[in-house]
């Protein structure tokens, strides 16, 4: 897949990232994520919240690796990976538009608000990730 297409694919329909962290342990923690992609300005990342006290929270702040794989269950399947490292804010004033934002992708806009403004919270991450190394699979064969 081209940029373009990879950026496309991570941003149809409500497809859920699959976020995968280091503990502090060593030890993997993958977790379900709503986010978007914000291809504003090059270059592009992946934005998604999560509290700053669950255990990707805990794990992001000790160790910013992670690797996000989005996928398409349905034939002829695909997939992107994104590597890359978790930068955080804990900004309310900053995380409301992308709370906002992620919450009309995946509750649609009359519930946006309402889940935007309950994400956007002290307590409350905003995590960016800008892509080091990306694997992308369109499930057609060349």
């Amino acid at each position: 897949m081209s940029d373009v297409e990879v950026r496309r694919f991570l941003a149809a329909g409500t497809r859920t990232g699959k976020l995968a962290t280091v503990r502090p342990d060593g030890s993997p923690h993958v977790v379900p994520i709503w986010f978007v992609v914000d291809d504003a300005e090059p270059p592009w990342s992946i934005v998604f919240n999560t509290g700053r006290d669950t255990v990707k929270g805990r794990a992001l702040r000790t160790d910013p690796r992670v690797s996000i794989c989005v996928d398409d269950d349905a034939p002829p399947f695909a997939y992107v990976r994104v590597d890359g490292f978790a930068v955080i804010s804990e900004d309310v004033d900053a995380m409301l538009p992308w709370s906002t934002r992620i919450a009309a992708r995946y509750m649609g806009h009359d519930e946006a608000d309402a889940y935007g403004r309950r994400n956007a919270v002290d307590g409350e991450l905003l995590v960016r990730v800008e892509p080091t190394r990306i694997v992308a699979m369109s499930g057609i064969a060349d």
